[in-house]
């Protein structure tokens, strides 16, 4: 859990760098990327095939997800962010929620570390924030509008809703560590959300 075009960057695994158990943002698939390509012949063909990381990357890539700026605090107090498709709603009562990141990840051993981290839901209006994040800029936070938040992690201003976390548990889980945050404060506002499926950033559709 890139798009009109693909996000670059440090995509692995599905492909940002927060990439998602559940809901990775996959490479786009190979031919159109169009729903009407997928008869039920295709998929009564794929149940037979084995579950290989590529086939379960595509077809995971298929559950649409907002996009997200995940940051932090390292253990020198700098910033750290990055691109993720991985979050996810966990609980209301405690108030937790859940993201992944890969075990490869540069960025690993700051999350770990700190106490707090906050998940900045972006706007259709930040893509170029999205994919800033998951490239390998050094200077990715000379962009945008940021303020320290409760614990002093990031915050991006212009975002969908901003959830500010406290560290509750993390734990390995396959090739990601699973990061569960008990959320301290939050902010929303009515704005176009970011949409990522099948390799592609999209804009919301209609309301069906």
């Amino acid at each position: 859990m890139s798009a009109p075009g693909r996000p670059k960057g440090e995509y692995r695994n599905a492909q940002h760098e927060g990439a998602p158990v559940s809901a990775p943002l996959s490479p786009p698939l190979p031919g159109p990327d169009d729903s009407s390509a997928l008869g039920l012949e295709v998929a009564a063909a794929d149940a037979s095939e084995p579950v290989t990381a590529l086939r379960l990357r595509q077809a995971l890539g298929r559950f649409a997800t907002g996009v997200t700026i995940i940051t932090c605090l390292d253990g020198q107090g700098d910033r750290v962010g990055l691109t993720a498709n991985s979050f996810n709603a966990l609980s209301l009562d405690p108030p937790l929620v859940l993201w992944s990141l890969r075990l490869q990840s540069a960025q690993l051993a700051a999350f770990q570390q700190a106490g707090s981290f906050v998940v900045n839901v972006l706007a259709r209006s930040q893509l170029a924030m999205s994919r800033r994040f998951a490239s390998q800029l050094e200077d990715r936070f000379d962009g945008g509008d940021w303020s320290p938040g409760v614990a002093g992690a990031p915050v991006l201003a212009g975002c969908v809703a901003v959830f500010q976390c406290e560290m509750a548990t993390q734990q390995v889980a396959g090739d990601h560590v699973l990061f569960i945050g008990r959320v301290v404060a939050l902010s929303q506002q009515a704005l176009a959300p970011l949409v990522y499926h099948a390799g592609h950033y999209h804009g919301l559709g209609e309301t069906l």
